[in-house]
Parts: C-alpha cells; sequence; structure tokens
C-alpha cells in the first residue's frame, strides 16, 4: 500500500490554496490533507475543514479559534484549532508533515517559510516574499535544512521544468532567462491617464481571478518586479541575466535562453493547477485537472518588451537588486503599505510607485543587518514606518 503524502497548507483559503485542494482531491490516494490554515477568512476555513477533516487548524486569533472549534464541534468535525504566528511555524515543520504549501501573501509567510526550510521539507513556495524579503538567509536555510524548493509560480515553475535535474549545472546551462508576463490590465493604456485607476479597475486581471492584493501587483506589474528578485535566488542569477517580456497570452510561462542561444520553454492553459500538480509529484507529472491546450484554436503568440512610464515597479526592483543587502525587504514592505493604501481610497494608483521609491530613498542603504529572521522583520517594519509616513504626506 502507497503511503500518502502528509500536506500543509499555509494559506489554505486564497486561490493558490484552494487550487492545490483542487488537485489533491483528484488523487486521494496519493494525498493527506494534513493541516490548513487562514488568516482572516475564519467561515471560509471552517467549511474546508467540514470538507478535507485535516489534523490540524491554525487561525490567527484567539478568538477565531474559539469560533472554529465552536463550529466544528456542532459538525463532529475533530480537527484541532491552534492559533498565532508560531502556530503557522509549528505546522510548517511538523514531523508528520511531508509537503509544505506556502502560499500566504507577503512578508507574513516568511518565518513558517523558513520554519518548513530548517525542518527539510518538500517545500512549494507560492509565497515570492520570502525570497525577496530574507532572499541569503533563507536559501541558506533551504540547504541547511536539506528542503527540497519546488517553486510554484508559473513563471518559476515554467524556468525549474526547463532546467536539468543537477541544479549544479544550472550555472553552466543558463545565459539568461525571460519572465513571462500578461501585462495586467492596463497594458495598453496611455500611462499619463493612469491617475484615475480605481481598485476595482486595477483588480479586473484579464486571465486570472485572484485576491485583491495580488491582483493590484499584477496591475503595477510589481507582482513581475518581486519575481524578478525571487528569480535571482532561486536560479543563483545576476541581475542582468533576468529579462521581462510582455505575453498577453499567457501560453509561454517563461523561457530559458541557454548559452548556445537555444531557447527551452515550457506551455500551456494559464492555469495555476499545473505548476502545483508539478510541484506536488515532481519528479513524475499528474493530472491536475487543468484545461488541455488546443493549438489549432491559438491566434497567435504576441510579444513585447515593458514600457518603463507604465510600469516603474521594474526598474525599482533591478535597482533594489543591485543595491545594499535590505534594499529588496524594504522594496516589498512599502509595496504592501502602498497597495493597502490603494485599496482603501488613502492614495491614488500612481502614488505606488512613489511611495516605493520615496521609502528607499529615505532609508537610502541605511538598511541594517541581514543575517536573522529578527533582523529582517524590524527592517520590514521600519520600511512600514517610512511607507505610512509618505502615505499619509500624499494627498488623494
Amino acid at each position: 500500500m502507497t503511503v500518502r503524502q502528509r500536506v500543509c497548507i499555509l494559506g489554505s483559503t486564497g486561490s493558490v490554496g484552494r487550487s492545490t485542494l483542487d488537485v489533491i482531491a483528484l488523487h486521494p490516494q496519493r494525498f493527506e490533507v494534513f493541516a490548513l490554515t487562514a488568516h482572516h477568512r475564519v467561515d471560509d476555513l471552517a467549511a474546508l475543514c467540514e470538507r478535507w477533516q485535516p489534523r490540524f487548524a491554525a487561525v490567527d486569533t484567539a478568538e477565531q479559534a474559539s469560533v472554529m472549534r465552536a463550529r466544528l464541534v456542532r459538525g463532529g468535525v475533530r480537527t484541532e484549532i491552534l492559533h498565532g504566528p508560531r502556530a503557522l511555524e509549528e505546522l510548517a515543520a511538523h514531523p508528520e508533515v511531508d509537503s509544505v504549501m506556502a502560499a500566504i501573501v507577503g512578508a507574513a509567510g516568511l518565518a513558517p517559510c523558513l520554519a518548513a526550510a530548517r525542518a527539510g521539507k518538500r517545500l512549494m513556495l507560492a509565497n515570492k516574499e520570502a525570497l525577496v524579503v530574507g532572499g541569503e538567509l533563507f536559501m541558506r536555510a533551504v540547504q541547511d535544512g536539506g528542503a527540497t524548493l519546488l517553486p510554484i509560480d508559473s513563471e518559476h515553475s515554467a524556468i525549474f521544468q526547463c532546467l536539468p535535474p543537477d541544479r549544479a549545472a544550472w550555472g553552466r546551462h543558463i545565459d539568461h532567462i525571460l519572465l513571462t508576463s500578461s501585462g495586467g490590465p492596463f497594458r495598453t493604456r496611455d500611462p499619463q491617464t493612469l491617475h484615475d485607476v480605481t481598485p476595482d479597475m486595477a483588480c479586473a486581471h484579464p486571465n486570472f481571478v485572484m485576491g485583491r492584493k495580488i491582483s493590484v501587483d499584477s496591475a503595477t506589474m510589481m507582482n513581475k518586479a518581486l519575481e524578478v528578485i525571487e528569480a535571482r535566488w532561486l536560479f543563483d542569477l545576476a541581475p542582468e541575466q533576468v529579462q521581462v517580456l510582455i505575453h498577453p497570452q499567457q501560453i509561454i510561462h517563461s523561457m530559458v535562453v541557454c548559452r548556445d542561444h537555444s531557447v527551452l520553454a515550457q506551455l500551456g492553459t494559464p492555469d495555476m493547477k499545473v505548476p502545483i500538480a508539478y510541484g506536488l509529484s515532481c519528479p513524475e507529472r499528474i493530472e491536475s485537472g487543468a484545461t488541455r491546450l488546443d493549438f489549432t484554436r491559438l491566434g497567435g503568440l504576441d510579444f513585447e518588451a515593458p514600457n518603463p512610464q507604465r510600469f516603474p515597479g521594474l526598474g525599482l526592483a533591478f535597482e533594489a537588486l543591485r543595491g545594499a543587502p535590505g534594499a529588496t525587504n524594504a522594496l516589498n514592505a512599502a509595496n504592501e503599505v502602498a497597495v493597502g493604501a490603494f485599496l482603501d481610497g488613502r492614495i491614488g494608483f500612481t502614488a505606488i510607485h512613489r511611495v516605493i521609491a520615496g521609502t528607499l530613498d529615505a532609508l537610502n542603504g541605511r538598511f541594517g543587518p541581514q543575517a536573522s529572521l529578527d533582523d529582517l522583520l524590524a527592517l520590514d517594519a521600519r520600511a512600514r514606518a517610512v511607507s505610512e509616513q509618505l502615505v499619509g504626506n500624499l494627498k488623494r
């Protein structure tokens, strides 16, 4: 009898978490849902616990945990409910967990990702901020803990699938990589008109239904800026070896340009279940539930360079990568604050990048040490404080 892989899903109520459960549902003989977590969607998490009956679930506060326990007891569900940030770390490193899907958005996902890495888990990384905020520290934890790191962002998964199994050979293999992007909802919009963009307009992604923060990041292309930083650490690349290409159809998910000028690409329908299925089963391939790609119905594949005036976040990311250690951490914190302020109606769309650039300028290389999780979180807090001050100084 095959032993099922026990999976902990950090951020189970988001789009990646739910897609992970969709893939697991296709393979009940291979996977067991061991633990689920959520930040504030307590009702959604309770419904998932009733469906999957995991051993553990974790929420943010004691009050949420009490509500969850009462509901699950009434339904006869015996899931043990934990709460607080340490609960996420405990579940990610739990000795009975085989695989961790890290799908928490933002810097809040860094600590449990580090815990899973140090515990040597099969770590499926959908939280790009773990590398943006703590790149060197995180990669060292992966190496020291003997973890298996599998990228889940479709672009990084595509690059990973195009590379040889021997990581030591990657440097001899890659000339550069091309991260593709849809260009978001404003790919063709005049940059001079972006100040009128509303949150609802920014969240209208042309290909995916995502959370509001990620949708705004797609509209500004800050998601791609963060992915540039993530790729630098995942594949041990210099900044100039990472390039971005707009590809509206999102059929080619990314490409590796080899030293002999061959180009390797991974293609498929734009569906996160494909990289999730590969992350769960690698090096095998299993049914994902995604729609098959029909080449006879493709009208064409288009490519263009991103407009730096329309998407200034890309330039900021490359500047941060070339800057002092900690710059990418500050960039990420500033982006989270600025996007939150935009969604709350406190600043306009084009002010997002002004807050990010202003935060980096204000800190001006004074990022401090980056040798521990406490160091990273301290810089994150300082950058957020600067960003909030800048938000307060801006007029809507």
